[in-house]
């Protein structure tokens, strides 16, 4: 893996409509900008970005875990997303989000029940992505419903992907809309 550059955004809001919150609600968003190994052509065997999004799963991660000052059993909320730029394709950044990126996150926030919501798509330099966010314990927790957004003005290159991590401390700021309470969260299924 060759990373060219690593971002890292810590968003913190402490008031909305108005109103402070009780605590400032922290969500950050890590980015690698790394070299595509298969730009331009087309491969069969995708085992080496497999094994890059596990590699880049601890990384940014921790990251984040950096950036919120934070244990990582105190976060809330993941996500993940992946810019492929034009010499490559999407299945590139499946392979970097999808069979090993979430294990080492799990590792490292100390659990994550849920599946970790993802986004991808192909551009240039300076495209943006929304980064879903869901509770790492139960999808049906609608006060974490969210994204970040993600963007890199040199990246992604021709021949290069952005592949992001977001973590957040809390959900949205004031939530009712109703759903599952984080007091009721069970952690088994990924749902309750």
């Amino acid at each position: 893996m060759i990373i060219r550059r690593i971002t890292v955004l810590l968003d913190e809001t402490r008031m909305e409509m108005g109103r402070p919150l009780p605590q400032p609600l922290r969500r950050a968003v890590a980015c690698a900008v790394i070299q595509n190994p298969f730009a331009g052509r087309y491969v069969e065997d995708l085992a080496e970005l497999v094994e890059t999004g596990a590699e880049l799963g601890a990384l940014l991660a921790a990251e984040c875990i950096a950036a919120l000052g934070i244990a990582g059993p105190a976060v809330h909320s993941y996500g993940k997303a992946a810019i492929v730029g034009e010499a490559g394709e999407l299945e590139h950044a499946a392979a970097l989000l999808h069979p090993k990126m979430g294990a080492p996150i799990r590792a490292l926030i100390g659990g994550g029940a849920a599946l970790i919501p993802s986004a991808k798509k192909s551009g240039g330099p300076g495209t943006t992505i929304d980064v879903p966010l869901g509770h790492k314990d139960a999808a049906y927790v609608r006060s974490h419903y969210d994204a970040i957004e993600a963007r890199i003005p040199d990246a992604p290159r021709a021949a290069e992907i952005m592949v992001c991590v977001a973590l957040t401390a809390g959900g949205r700021p004031w939530p009712r809309i109703g759903g599952l309470e984080l007091k009721d969260i069970q952690g088994k299924d990924g749902l309750r």
